[in-house]
Protein backbone atom coordinates (compact mmCIF):
# COMPACT_ATOMS: atom_id res chain seq x y z
CA UNK A 1 0.00 0.00 0.00
CA UNK A 2 1.58 3.54 -0.82
CA UNK A 3 2.26 5.43 1.94
CA UNK A 4 1.47 9.31 1.83
CA UNK A 5 4.67 10.26 0.49
CA UNK A 6 4.67 7.92 -2.07
CA UNK A 7 1.50 9.40 -2.92
CA UNK A 8 2.69 12.51 -3.14
CA UNK A 9 5.98 11.92 -5.59
CA UNK A 10 2.86 9.88 -7.86
CA UNK A 11 1.29 12.83 -8.17
CA UNK A 12 4.19 15.09 -8.96
CA UNK A 13 5.76 12.19 -11.43
CA UNK A 14 2.10 12.99 -12.87
CA UNK A 15 2.34 16.82 -12.97
CA UNK A 16 6.19 16.92 -14.49
CA UNK A 17 5.30 14.64 -17.27
CA UNK A 18 2.39 17.15 -18.27
CA UNK A 19 4.70 20.00 -17.94
CA UNK A 20 7.32 18.18 -19.78
CA UNK A 21 4.79 18.43 -23.07
CA UNK A 22 4.23 21.99 -22.03
CA UNK A 23 7.70 22.77 -22.45
CA UNK A 24 7.76 22.42 -26.37
CA UNK A 25 5.19 24.52 -26.88
CA UNK A 26 6.27 27.28 -24.35
CA UNK A 27 8.76 28.96 -27.12
CA UNK A 28 8.53 32.37 -25.56
CA UNK A 29 9.66 30.57 -22.20
CA UNK A 30 13.24 29.09 -23.60
CA UNK A 31 14.11 32.18 -25.02
CA UNK A 32 14.29 33.47 -21.65
CA UNK A 33 15.85 30.58 -19.77
CA UNK A 34 16.86 27.21 -21.77
CA UNK A 35 14.92 24.72 -20.97
CA UNK A 36 16.54 22.85 -17.94
CA UNK A 37 15.78 25.57 -16.26
CA UNK A 38 12.51 26.88 -16.91
CA UNK A 39 11.73 22.89 -15.79
CA UNK A 40 13.18 23.49 -12.56
CA UNK A 41 11.33 26.29 -11.93
CA UNK A 42 8.25 24.86 -13.30
CA UNK A 43 9.30 21.41 -10.71
CA UNK A 44 9.25 23.88 -8.00
CA UNK A 45 6.03 25.66 -8.71
CA UNK A 46 4.27 22.45 -8.77
CA UNK A 47 6.04 20.85 -5.45
CA UNK A 48 4.12 23.32 -3.80
CA UNK A 49 0.97 22.10 -5.36
CA UNK A 50 1.47 18.89 -4.56
CA UNK A 51 2.37 19.57 -0.98
CA UNK A 52 -1.57 21.76 -0.61
CA UNK A 53 -3.46 18.83 -2.09
CA UNK A 54 -1.38 16.49 0.29
CA UNK A 55 -2.54 18.38 3.07
CA UNK A 56 -5.82 18.24 2.06
CA UNK A 57 -5.93 14.32 1.61
CA UNK A 58 -3.39 13.49 4.33
CA UNK A 59 -4.34 15.99 6.74
CA UNK A 60 -2.68 14.27 9.73
CA UNK A 61 0.60 13.82 7.67
CA UNK A 62 3.67 15.86 8.51
CA UNK A 63 5.01 16.62 5.20
CA UNK A 64 8.31 18.17 6.69
CA UNK A 65 9.27 14.56 8.73
CA UNK A 66 9.35 11.10 7.49
CA UNK A 67 6.90 8.71 8.79
CA UNK A 68 9.42 6.18 10.11
CA UNK A 69 10.93 7.30 13.27
CA UNK A 70 14.76 6.80 13.22
CA UNK A 71 15.62 6.97 17.12
CA UNK A 72 19.32 6.62 16.59
CA UNK A 73 20.02 9.89 14.72
CA UNK A 74 21.10 12.78 16.57
CA UNK A 75 18.33 14.93 16.12
CA UNK A 76 15.36 12.54 16.39
CA UNK A 77 12.17 14.41 16.88
CA UNK A 78 11.37 14.88 20.37
CA UNK A 79 7.46 14.89 20.40
CA UNK A 80 8.16 10.90 21.25
CA UNK A 81 8.91 9.68 24.83
CA UNK A 82 12.27 8.22 25.46
CA UNK A 83 13.22 5.72 28.10
CA UNK A 84 16.41 4.03 29.42
CA UNK A 85 17.09 1.91 27.25
CA UNK A 86 19.36 -1.50 26.77
CA UNK A 87 22.76 -1.34 28.03
CA UNK A 88 24.39 2.09 27.19
CA UNK A 89 22.34 2.86 24.21
CA UNK A 90 21.32 6.45 23.96
CA UNK A 91 18.04 5.94 22.44
CA UNK A 92 15.30 3.15 22.54
CA UNK A 93 14.02 1.45 19.53
CA UNK A 94 10.34 2.40 18.80
CA UNK A 95 8.73 -0.04 16.32
CA UNK A 96 5.74 0.27 14.29
CA UNK A 97 3.73 -1.68 17.35
CA UNK A 98 4.52 1.09 19.79
CA UNK A 99 7.28 -1.69 21.43
CA UNK A 100 9.65 0.01 23.83
CA UNK A 101 12.81 -0.69 25.84
CA UNK A 102 11.32 -0.88 29.51
CA UNK A 103 13.14 -0.68 32.80
CA UNK A 104 11.75 -4.15 34.89
CA UNK A 105 12.18 -3.18 37.96
CA UNK A 106 11.03 0.36 38.32
CA UNK A 107 8.52 2.71 37.07
CA UNK A 108 9.38 3.60 33.07
CA UNK A 109 10.72 7.23 33.07
CA UNK A 110 10.26 9.81 30.46
CA UNK A 111 13.36 12.04 29.54
CA UNK A 112 13.17 14.37 27.30
CA UNK A 113 16.90 16.26 25.85
CA UNK A 114 18.32 18.92 27.90
CA UNK A 115 19.69 20.94 24.75
CA UNK A 116 23.06 20.94 26.02
CA UNK A 117 25.31 21.54 23.63
CA UNK A 118 28.81 18.59 23.73
CA UNK A 119 32.20 20.31 23.65
CA UNK A 120 33.48 19.69 20.10
CA UNK A 121 37.00 18.49 21.30
CA UNK A 122 35.27 15.64 23.04
CA UNK A 123 32.16 14.19 21.60
CA UNK A 124 29.98 14.42 19.05
CA UNK A 125 26.09 14.43 19.38
CA UNK A 126 25.63 11.06 19.86
CA UNK A 127 27.80 8.32 21.77
CA UNK A 128 29.18 5.46 19.93
CA UNK A 129 26.72 1.94 20.06
CA UNK A 130 27.57 -0.85 22.68
CA UNK A 131 31.19 -2.66 22.03
CA UNK A 132 31.13 -6.47 22.09
CA UNK A 133 32.26 -8.56 24.88
CA UNK A 134 35.79 -9.96 24.61
CA UNK A 135 38.17 -11.21 27.36
CA UNK A 136 42.00 -9.54 26.88
CA UNK A 137 44.57 -7.16 28.72
CA UNK A 138 43.39 -4.17 30.63
CA UNK A 139 44.98 -0.99 30.33
CA UNK A 140 44.19 1.60 32.82
CA UNK A 141 45.54 5.29 33.96
CA UNK A 142 44.93 7.08 37.16
CA UNK A 143 44.15 10.90 36.19
CA UNK A 144 44.09 13.66 38.67
CA UNK A 145 41.69 16.61 39.93
CA UNK A 146 45.08 18.73 39.84
CA UNK A 147 46.06 18.02 36.71
CA UNK A 148 44.36 20.93 35.37
CA UNK A 149 46.83 23.46 37.04
CA UNK A 150 50.21 23.56 36.52
CA UNK A 151 50.37 20.58 34.14
CA UNK A 152 47.57 22.17 31.91
CA UNK A 153 46.31 18.77 31.38
CA UNK A 154 42.21 18.53 30.97
CA UNK A 155 39.45 15.36 30.35
CA UNK A 156 39.74 16.11 27.08
CA UNK A 157 43.46 15.01 26.28
CA UNK A 158 43.00 11.72 27.94
CA UNK A 159 44.09 9.00 25.72
CA UNK A 160 40.53 7.34 25.78
CA UNK A 161 40.63 5.41 22.97
CA UNK A 162 43.54 3.82 23.91
CA UNK A 163 42.02 2.76 27.89
CA UNK A 164 39.69 0.23 28.92
CA UNK A 165 39.29 2.30 32.66
CA UNK A 166 40.61 5.56 33.74
CA UNK A 167 40.51 6.01 37.47
CA UNK A 168 39.75 9.86 38.49
CA UNK A 169 41.76 10.75 41.72
CA UNK A 170 41.16 11.38 44.44
CA UNK A 171 38.10 12.11 46.55
CA UNK A 172 38.42 11.84 50.43
CA UNK A 173 36.73 10.34 53.05
CA UNK A 174 34.04 12.07 56.22
CA UNK A 175 34.85 10.22 59.65
CA UNK A 176 30.89 9.04 58.93
CA UNK A 177 31.74 7.28 56.12
CA UNK A 178 30.54 9.79 53.59
CA UNK A 179 32.58 10.16 50.43
CA UNK A 180 33.42 14.03 49.29
CA UNK A 181 35.07 15.33 46.14
CA UNK A 182 37.90 17.35 46.94
CA UNK A 183 37.94 20.20 44.70
CA UNK A 184 34.84 21.56 43.24
CA UNK A 185 36.00 23.89 40.69
CA UNK A 186 38.01 20.94 38.92
CA UNK A 187 35.50 18.02 39.63
CA UNK A 188 32.21 19.90 39.01
CA UNK A 189 32.08 23.38 38.21
CA UNK A 190 34.72 24.68 35.95
CA UNK A 191 33.23 25.05 32.59
CA UNK A 192 34.71 23.80 28.92
CA UNK A 193 34.29 25.38 25.65
CA UNK A 194 30.52 24.13 24.61
CA UNK A 195 29.28 24.19 28.40
CA UNK A 196 26.57 26.42 28.58
CA UNK A 197 25.97 29.24 31.36
CA UNK A 198 22.63 28.95 30.58
CA UNK A 199 20.91 25.03 30.88
CA UNK A 200 17.81 24.87 33.16
CA UNK A 201 17.62 22.56 36.12
CA UNK A 202 20.30 21.56 38.46
CA UNK A 203 23.68 20.87 36.19
CA UNK A 204 27.31 19.72 37.22
CA UNK A 205 30.16 20.53 34.76
CA UNK A 206 33.76 20.28 35.34
CA UNK A 207 35.80 16.76 34.50
CA UNK A 208 32.51 14.60 35.78
CA UNK A 209 30.79 15.84 32.97
CA UNK A 210 33.76 15.81 30.31
CA UNK A 211 34.59 12.30 31.56
CA UNK A 212 30.73 11.52 31.09
CA UNK A 213 30.93 12.87 27.45
CA UNK A 214 34.14 11.20 26.73
CA UNK A 215 33.09 7.63 28.02
CA UNK A 216 29.93 8.23 25.63
CA UNK A 217 31.93 8.99 22.73
CA UNK A 218 34.84 5.54 23.77
CA UNK A 219 32.35 2.46 25.12
CA UNK A 220 34.89 0.95 25.90
CA UNK A 221 36.63 2.82 28.64
CA UNK A 222 35.14 2.45 32.27
CA UNK A 223 35.50 6.33 34.26
CA UNK A 224 35.60 4.81 37.81
CA UNK A 225 36.25 7.23 40.88
CA UNK A 226 38.92 6.52 42.97
CA UNK A 227 39.13 7.00 46.80
CA UNK A 228 41.99 8.05 49.42
CA UNK A 229 45.40 8.21 48.20
CA UNK A 230 48.81 8.90 50.10
CA UNK A 231 47.46 12.35 51.58
CA UNK A 232 43.72 11.48 52.47
CA UNK A 233 44.25 8.01 53.78
CA UNK A 234 48.35 7.61 55.17
CA UNK A 235 48.61 11.40 56.35
CA UNK A 236 45.47 11.96 57.48
CA UNK A 237 44.09 8.55 58.24
CA UNK A 238 40.42 9.47 57.17
CA UNK A 239 39.49 5.36 56.37
CA UNK A 240 40.29 4.55 59.68
CA UNK A 241 37.06 5.37 61.21
CA UNK A 242 34.45 4.66 58.52
CA UNK A 243 36.04 1.01 58.31
CA UNK A 244 36.35 0.14 61.83
CA UNK A 245 32.62 -0.15 62.28
CA UNK A 246 29.61 -1.79 60.84
CA UNK A 247 27.93 1.62 60.83
CA UNK A 248 30.52 3.03 58.82
CA UNK A 249 30.88 0.60 56.72
CA UNK A 250 27.48 0.79 55.56
CA UNK A 251 27.46 4.32 55.47
CA UNK A 252 30.64 4.13 53.10
CA UNK A 253 29.50 1.95 50.84
CA UNK A 254 25.94 4.24 50.64
CA UNK A 255 28.19 6.85 49.99
CA UNK A 256 29.86 5.31 47.18
CA UNK A 257 26.15 4.07 45.34
CA UNK A 258 25.48 7.76 45.51
CA UNK A 259 28.70 8.79 44.00
CA UNK A 260 28.12 6.44 41.34
CA UNK A 261 24.43 6.96 40.47
CA UNK A 262 24.81 10.92 40.76
CA UNK A 263 28.15 11.35 38.89
CA UNK A 264 27.42 8.63 36.20
CA UNK A 265 30.86 6.28 37.20
CA UNK A 266 31.51 3.11 36.06
CA UNK A 267 32.91 2.04 38.99
CA UNK A 268 34.80 2.40 42.59
CA UNK A 269 38.55 2.31 43.09
CA UNK A 270 39.74 2.10 46.78
CA UNK A 271 43.20 3.42 47.81
CA UNK A 272 44.22 2.81 51.12
CA UNK A 273 47.49 3.87 51.62
CA UNK A 274 47.98 1.35 54.27
CA UNK A 275 45.73 -0.54 56.67
CA UNK A 276 48.26 -0.68 59.61
CA UNK A 277 47.73 -4.32 61.20
CA UNK A 278 45.75 -7.32 60.46
CA UNK A 279 42.70 -6.07 62.44
CA UNK A 280 42.13 -2.95 59.50
CA UNK A 281 43.26 -5.94 56.86
CA UNK A 282 40.19 -7.44 57.98
CA UNK A 283 37.83 -4.32 58.00
CA UNK A 284 39.44 -3.63 54.44
CA UNK A 285 38.02 -7.05 53.11
CA UNK A 286 34.70 -5.88 55.39
CA UNK A 287 34.32 -2.75 53.71
CA UNK A 288 34.86 -4.00 50.10
CA UNK A 289 32.47 -7.15 50.85
CA UNK A 290 29.56 -4.62 51.96
CA UNK A 291 30.46 -2.03 48.76
CA UNK A 292 30.20 -5.14 46.40
CA UNK A 293 26.93 -5.95 48.43
CA UNK A 294 24.94 -2.33 47.57
CA UNK A 295 26.25 -1.93 44.23
CA UNK A 296 25.22 -5.19 43.24
CA UNK A 297 21.32 -4.31 44.73
CA UNK A 298 21.51 -0.77 43.08
CA UNK A 299 22.26 -2.46 39.91
CA UNK A 300 19.16 -4.45 40.18
CA UNK A 301 17.13 -1.63 40.23
CA UNK A 302 18.78 -0.83 36.91
CA UNK A 303 17.13 -4.07 34.96
CA UNK A 304 16.69 -2.89 31.27
CA UNK A 305 14.90 -5.41 28.07
CA UNK A 306 14.83 -3.85 24.74
CA UNK A 307 12.29 -4.19 22.04
CA UNK A 308 13.14 -7.90 21.98
CA UNK A 309 13.12 -8.26 25.34
CA UNK A 310 16.80 -9.34 25.80
CA UNK A 311 17.82 -7.89 29.92
CA UNK A 312 20.31 -6.55 31.03
CA UNK A 313 22.08 -4.45 33.99
CA UNK A 314 24.96 -2.79 35.06
CA UNK A 315 27.72 -4.38 36.66
CA UNK A 316 29.33 -1.64 38.49
CA UNK A 317 33.51 -2.55 39.03
CA UNK A 318 35.74 -2.36 42.79
CA UNK A 319 39.02 -2.26 42.20
CA UNK A 320 41.80 -1.19 44.76
CA UNK A 321 45.11 -0.06 44.76
CA UNK A 322 47.64 -2.30 45.89
CA UNK A 323 50.62 -1.94 48.43
CA UNK A 324 54.12 -3.89 46.82
CA UNK A 325 55.76 -3.78 50.13
CA UNK A 326 55.57 -6.80 51.99
CA UNK A 327 55.13 -4.82 55.79
CA UNK A 328 52.17 -3.50 53.87
CA UNK A 329 50.75 -6.81 51.85
CA UNK A 330 51.03 -9.12 54.45
CA UNK A 331 48.24 -7.78 56.77
CA UNK A 332 45.67 -8.41 53.73
CA UNK A 333 43.22 -11.03 53.55
CA UNK A 334 44.48 -11.02 50.00
CA UNK A 335 42.98 -14.51 48.79
CA UNK A 336 39.55 -13.16 50.17
CA UNK A 337 40.06 -9.52 48.94
CA UNK A 338 41.00 -10.59 45.20
CA UNK A 339 37.37 -12.64 45.34
CA UNK A 340 34.86 -9.80 46.15
CA UNK A 341 36.94 -6.86 43.44
CA UNK A 342 37.28 -7.21 39.93
CA UNK A 343 40.78 -6.59 39.52
CA UNK A 344 44.00 -4.78 41.62
CA UNK A 345 46.12 -2.09 40.32
CA UNK A 346 49.60 -3.15 41.60
CA UNK A 347 51.56 -0.53 42.83
CA UNK A 348 54.75 -1.87 41.20
CA UNK A 349 56.66 1.45 41.27
CA UNK A 350 58.44 4.28 43.69
CA UNK A 351 60.78 1.04 45.22
CA UNK A 352 63.43 3.63 46.06
CA UNK A 353 63.24 7.48 46.61
CA UNK A 354 64.11 10.20 48.87
CA UNK A 355 63.45 8.38 51.89
CA UNK A 356 66.47 5.79 51.27
CA UNK A 357 70.12 6.66 52.21
CA UNK A 358 71.30 5.58 48.74
CA UNK A 359 69.83 5.74 45.46
CA UNK A 360 68.07 2.76 43.73
CA UNK A 361 66.04 1.28 40.89
CA UNK A 362 62.02 2.36 41.66
CA UNK A 363 59.83 0.06 39.58
CA UNK A 364 62.49 -2.84 38.57
CA UNK A 365 61.46 -6.24 37.55
CA UNK A 366 64.05 -8.30 39.49
CA UNK A 367 66.22 -8.23 42.90
CA UNK A 368 70.32 -7.53 41.74
CA UNK A 369 72.17 -10.23 43.28
CA UNK A 370 75.09 -7.84 42.72
CA UNK A 371 74.31 -4.84 43.91
CA UNK A 372 71.44 -5.31 46.08
CA UNK A 373 71.01 -2.25 47.78
CA UNK A 374 69.76 -0.75 44.58
CA UNK A 375 67.07 -2.83 44.35
CA UNK A 376 65.19 -3.00 47.87
CA UNK A 377 62.25 -4.30 46.07
CA UNK A 378 61.30 -5.98 42.94
CA UNK A 379 58.30 -6.53 40.83
CA UNK A 380 58.82 -10.75 40.68
CA UNK A 381 58.73 -11.07 44.12
CA UNK A 382 55.82 -8.77 44.67
CA UNK A 383 53.65 -10.75 41.99
CA UNK A 384 54.66 -14.30 43.30
CA UNK A 385 53.69 -13.85 46.82
CA UNK A 386 50.38 -12.03 45.46
CA UNK A 387 49.48 -15.36 43.36
CA UNK A 388 50.78 -17.75 46.24
CA UNK A 389 48.07 -15.72 48.67
CA UNK A 390 45.45 -17.22 46.62
CA UNK A 391 45.22 -13.68 44.06
CA UNK A 392 44.44 -15.35 40.31
CA UNK A 393 46.86 -13.67 38.33
CA UNK A 394 44.59 -12.40 35.53
CA UNK A 395 43.29 -9.83 38.50
CA UNK A 396 46.53 -8.61 38.90
CA UNK A 397 47.26 -5.20 36.46
CA UNK A 398 50.53 -4.05 36.69
CA UNK A 399 51.29 -0.53 37.62
CA UNK A 400 54.29 1.86 35.53
CA UNK A 401 54.94 5.39 36.36
CA UNK A 402 54.82 7.51 33.65
CA UNK A 403 57.26 9.42 35.43
CA UNK A 404 61.00 8.88 37.07
CA UNK A 405 62.82 9.14 40.57
CA UNK A 406 65.98 11.41 40.64
CA UNK A 407 68.67 11.20 43.14
CA UNK A 408 71.75 14.07 42.65
CA UNK A 409 75.46 13.74 43.32
CA UNK A 410 75.82 9.84 43.43
CA UNK A 411 78.09 7.84 41.60
CA UNK A 412 74.92 5.34 40.26
CA UNK A 413 72.32 3.28 41.77
CA UNK A 414 73.34 1.64 45.73
CA UNK A 415 75.05 4.31 46.37
CA UNK A 416 74.69 7.26 48.45
CA UNK A 417 73.56 10.44 47.24
CA UNK A 418 73.06 14.26 47.71
CA UNK A 419 69.85 15.59 46.50
CA UNK A 420 66.87 14.82 44.40
CA UNK A 421 66.22 17.12 41.93
CA UNK A 422 64.38 19.94 41.44
CA UNK A 423 61.60 17.81 39.67
CA UNK A 424 58.99 18.93 36.84
CA UNK A 425 56.29 19.28 39.32
CA UNK A 426 58.01 18.28 42.59
CA UNK A 427 61.15 17.73 44.40
CA UNK A 428 63.33 14.51 42.84
CA UNK A 429 60.29 13.20 40.18
CA UNK A 430 60.28 13.97 36.87
CA UNK A 431 57.39 13.09 34.02
CA UNK A 432 58.62 10.47 31.45
CA UNK A 433 57.83 12.89 28.79
CA UNK A 434 60.75 15.52 29.97
CA UNK A 435 63.53 12.59 29.77
CA UNK A 436 65.99 11.66 29.20
CA UNK A 437 67.49 15.76 30.89
CA UNK A 438 69.85 17.18 28.74
CA UNK A 439 73.24 15.63 29.36
CA UNK A 440 71.93 12.75 30.94
CA UNK A 441 72.42 9.08 28.92
CA UNK A 442 70.34 5.66 29.55
CA UNK A 443 70.84 2.65 30.63
CA UNK A 444 69.62 -0.74 30.84
CA UNK A 445 70.36 -3.09 33.45
CA UNK A 446 69.31 -6.53 32.87
CA UNK A 447 70.20 -8.05 36.00
CA UNK A 448 67.56 -5.88 37.73
CA UNK A 449 65.41 -5.20 34.83
CA UNK A 450 65.02 -1.49 34.78
CA UNK A 451 66.31 1.25 33.32
CA UNK A 452 67.51 4.54 33.99
CA UNK A 453 69.66 7.65 33.19
CA UNK A 454 72.76 9.22 33.99
CA UNK A 455 74.69 12.48 33.77
CA UNK A 456 78.08 12.22 34.34
CA UNK A 457 78.90 16.25 34.71
CA UNK A 458 76.49 16.38 37.52
CA UNK A 459 75.97 12.84 39.21
CA UNK A 460 72.36 12.56 38.65
CA UNK A 461 70.51 9.46 38.62
CA UNK A 462 66.86 8.87 37.79
CA UNK A 463 65.29 5.37 37.36
CA UNK A 464 62.01 5.09 35.33
CA UNK A 465 60.65 3.00 32.34
CA UNK A 466 61.78 3.77 28.71
CA UNK A 467 59.53 2.86 26.54
CA UNK A 468 62.07 -0.40 25.41
CA UNK A 469 62.00 -1.17 29.50
CA UNK A 470 57.82 -0.65 29.34
CA UNK A 471 57.65 -2.75 26.29
CA UNK A 472 60.01 -5.72 28.03
CA UNK A 473 56.81 -5.72 31.21
CA UNK A 474 54.77 -6.44 28.13
CA UNK A 475 56.45 -9.79 27.79
CA UNK A 476 56.73 -10.43 31.66
CA UNK A 477 52.64 -9.12 31.49
CA UNK A 478 52.02 -11.75 28.78
CA UNK A 479 54.57 -14.77 30.30
CA UNK A 480 52.74 -14.91 34.05
CA UNK A 481 49.77 -13.98 32.18
CA UNK A 482 48.83 -10.72 34.26
CA UNK A 483 45.53 -8.79 33.76
CA UNK A 484 46.97 -6.25 32.15
CA UNK A 485 48.92 -2.79 32.80
CA UNK A 486 48.31 0.51 34.92
CA UNK A 487 49.73 3.76 34.80
CA UNK A 488 50.18 6.53 37.04
CA UNK A 489 49.87 8.76 35.71
CA UNK A 490 48.26 10.10 32.88
CA UNK A 491 49.30 13.37 32.26
CA UNK A 492 53.12 12.32 32.19
CA UNK A 493 53.14 10.43 28.86
CA UNK A 494 54.06 11.16 25.95
CA UNK A 495 51.67 12.26 23.06
CA UNK A 496 54.16 11.27 20.33
CA UNK A 497 55.18 8.08 18.97
CA UNK A 498 57.20 7.68 21.82
CA UNK A 499 53.73 7.29 24.13
CA UNK A 500 54.49 4.85 26.51
CA UNK A 501 50.45 4.10 26.98
CA UNK A 502 50.30 3.94 23.26
CA UNK A 503 52.91 1.46 22.49
CA UNK A 504 52.31 -0.54 25.60
CA UNK A 505 48.77 -1.04 24.73
CA UNK A 506 49.60 -2.03 20.91
CA UNK A 507 52.01 -4.35 22.32
CA UNK A 508 49.06 -6.39 24.59
CA UNK A 509 46.80 -5.85 22.36
CA UNK A 510 48.39 -6.61 18.73
CA UNK A 511 48.39 -5.31 15.34
CA UNK A 512 44.10 -5.28 15.40
CA UNK A 513 43.46 -4.53 18.75
CA UNK A 514 41.82 -7.86 19.50
CA UNK A 515 44.03 -8.79 22.75
CA UNK A 516 42.44 -5.72 24.40
CA UNK A 517 39.62 -6.23 26.64
CA UNK A 518 36.40 -5.11 25.52
CA UNK A 519 33.17 -4.32 27.55
CA UNK A 520 30.59 -1.18 27.50
CA UNK A 521 30.22 1.05 29.79
CA UNK A 522 27.23 2.38 31.10
CA UNK A 523 25.54 5.10 30.14
CA UNK A 524 22.24 4.98 31.85
CA UNK A 525 21.87 7.08 35.59
CA UNK A 526 18.06 8.06 35.71
CA UNK A 527 18.55 8.96 39.95
CA UNK A 528 21.01 11.13 39.21
CA UNK A 529 20.49 14.64 40.72
CA UNK A 530 22.02 16.25 38.10
CA UNK A 531 19.86 16.74 34.86
CA UNK A 532 22.51 16.73 31.94
CA UNK A 533 23.97 13.62 33.75
CA UNK A 534 20.15 11.62 34.36
CA UNK A 535 18.93 13.01 30.70
CA UNK A 536 21.77 13.30 28.57
CA UNK A 537 22.17 9.74 27.51
CA UNK A 538 18.59 8.27 28.23
CA UNK A 539 16.94 9.63 25.96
Amino acid sequence: MLSARSLQWFYLLVLLSVTTVLAAEETQAANDCDWYCWVEKKINSLEKQVDKITKLLFPDVDNNTSTSIDDNAPNAPTGHPRYPSSFGAPYASITANHGVAKLISRPIVTVTPTGRTPIATSTPSEPKPDVQARAGYRSLAYFGNWDIYGRKYFPQQVPAEKLTHLLYSFADIKSDGTVVLTDTYADTDIHYQGDSWSDSGNNVYGAVNQLAMLKARNRNMKVMLSIGGWTYTNTNKHLDTPASTAQGRQAFAASCVDMVKNYGFDGIDIDWEYPQNTTQGSQFLAMLTEMRSQLDDYAETLVYADAAGRKTKPHFLISMAAPAGDTNYRLLPLGKIAAVLDFINLMAYDYAGSWDKTSGHASNLYASTSNPLSTPFNTYGVVNAYIAAGVPSAKLNLGMPLYGRAFTKTRGPGLPYDGIGDGTWEKGVYDFKDLPLKGAKEYYSKEAGATFSYDNSTGMFISYDTLNMALRKVDYIKQNKLGGAMWWEVSGDRTDKGSIITNVVRGLGGSDGSGIESSSNWLAYPDSQYDNIKNAYSH
